[in-house]
């Protein structure tokens, strides 16, 4: 199964129980896809184009050490780690709500080789050079401390290793700016500052030897090599 496969069947590989939040990051139910258009311009297409150079990093095959943080319900990558069975994963996020719906969802597809943690991102309880690929969907634009979080990633991954995903950035769409300073971020969903393309190709040159970052409307895909 291809990377597209993957992506285009995360919805039916997790059941039929979509919540709200998964039926948007999948593009794959009605409100989902209002609250794609509306508020981040995104069709289809777009939602597809994103994640794929979102997971990119994630090698077709892999069988290393993976960390994802903040796993979030798992929507997306359970289908993708579906397909890893060699590999050692381990999934972390904040939220225990989050980390329980994700670790269902690889309950459901039977996936056994996964690690579940509640934890901190800006204190990882690993040690130095741990993963060989780092994974982080959508969640930079949430963490309070930013830099501890660019820090503990960075800090955990081997040298030589991946780190790939995706998440907000300024100055990409102008409608979603608006949602985020006026909805997401009084809501608390989101917390300043934001990066904008530019700025989170220049931090991420900075701190790796190899990096590559592309938007799709305001959303940022970055890979890089420690």
């Amino acid at each position: 199964m291809t990377r597209r496969d993957q992506i285009r069947n995360a919805y039916r590989l997790t059941g039929n129980n979509a919540s709200f939040y998964d039926g948007m990051m999948t593009y794959s139910t009605l409100p989902g896809k209002v609250i794609c258009r509306l508020v981040w311009n995104m069709d289809g297409k777009k939602n597809l184009r994103y994640l794929e150079r979102a997971l990119s990093g994630v090698p077709e095959g892999f069988k290393g050490k993976l960390l994802e943080v903040p796993v979030g319900t798992g929507v997306l990558s359970m289908p993708v780690y579906k397909e890893l069975p060699e590999a050692d994963i381990t999934c972390l996020d904040y939220s225990v709500d989050m980390m329980h719906a994700a670790q269902a969802k690889a309950e459901t597809v039977g996936i056994r080789n996964i690690t579940f943690l509640q934890g901190d991102v800006s204190a990882l309880p690993f040690e130095d050079g741990t993963f060989d690929v780092m994974l982080s969907l959508n969640g930079f634009h949430a963490f309070p401390d930013k830099e501890a979080a660019y820090r503990e990633t960075f800090r955990v991954l081997k040298k030589g290793g991946t780190f790939c995903g995706c998440f907000y950035v300024r100055g990409g769409c102008g409608r979603t700016d608006w949602m985020i300073n006026h909805l997401y971020q009084p809501k608390g969903y989101f917390t300043p500052p934001y990066e904008t393309e530019q700025s989170l190709r220049e931090r991420l040159e900075k701190m790796y030897t190899k990096a590559k970052v592309t938007s799709v409307e305001g959303i940022a895909c970055f890979r890089c090599r420690k």
